[in-house]
């Protein structure tokens, strides 16, 4: 890890030592290791601790480092490939479905949703709400909304809420024919709900997940998902998405 002139570079100090700090990372830790305490680190760059405070902040957001509590910096293991889409088109809940942790409920879907599913202002929908795990570790909340017109065989729920009026939902929802889906991704905040799930501080970066189900030429149903962005990176396809590795030749000047 050597030193670099940072004082001529033209984006901000702390981001041209966060772009040195994770070469070094790649070249010179393992997973797992402990870095260097702030102030030797900061003397070795020639920087002031806020200024490696805020480097070492931005690779924890990216998912590069991790803090812990008593044991200090420690590199972060690579993000996990999450494959959130195939060729193989399926209704959320099928048989190879990835997700876990159902609960059911009612409720008014946001003004967006309620659009593309073509719901009156204030009518309520079904809701589930699904978490998903990979490796051991919380990757993903997801949110449905399913309006009663896609399941209009659905028999009388006891419960208000849970695990068993969720299932029966996706249950009724599986019975009609699925005629295609798209989705798209972008990047957004967590919200209090989702941060409490994915073991995250609120308004940390996550990546969300749209897709819209489609039946009989409508919107039978819309899924939000959230991933962390910190931890895993999102595949399509049934090749499981391109990698690219770091060249190992590279360091810090």
């Amino acid at each position: 890890m050597g030193t670099t002139q940072l004082e001529s570079a033209q984006e901000p100090k702390y981001w041209h030592l966060k772009t040195v700090l994770s070469e070094a990372l790649d070249s010179e830790f393992s997973v797992g290791e402990i870095l260097p305490n702030e102030r030797d680190l900061a003397a070795r760059f020639g920087v002031a601790r806020a200024t490696l405070r805020q480097a070492l902040e931005q690779l924890e957001l990216e998912g590069r480092l991790q803090r812990r509590r008593g044991v200090g910096t420690t590199v972060a293991p690579p993000r996990v490939g999450v494959s959130v889409g195939t060729t193989a088109q399926a209704w959320p809940g099928a048989a190879d479905d990835s997700w876990g942790g159902l609960d059911g409920a009612e409720a008014v879907p946001p003004t967006a949703v309620a659009r593309a599913l073509g719901t009156a202002d204030g009518e309520q929908v079904h809701t589930v709400r699904r978490s998903r795990i990979f490796a051991g570790r919380p990757v993903a909340a997801e949110l449905l909304y399913i309006p009663a017109a896609s399941v209009p065989g659905l028999p009388a729920i006891d419960t208000p809420t849970g695990a068993l009026r969720a299932r029966a939902v996706l249950r009724e929802l599986q019975r009609s024919t699925l005629q295609g889906q798209d989705r798209s991704v972008e990047l957004g905040s967590v919200g209090a709900d989702d941060a409490r799930e994915l073991d995250r501080l609120p308004g940390a970066p996550v990546l969300v997940v749209t897709t819209r189900f489609y039946a009989g030429d409508r919107t039978a149903a819309v899924s939000v998902a959230t991933y962390r962005a910190d931890t895993c990176r999102l595949t399509f396809g049934d090749s499981g998405g391109v990698e690219i590795h770091q060249d190992p030749e590279r360091h810090a000047s």
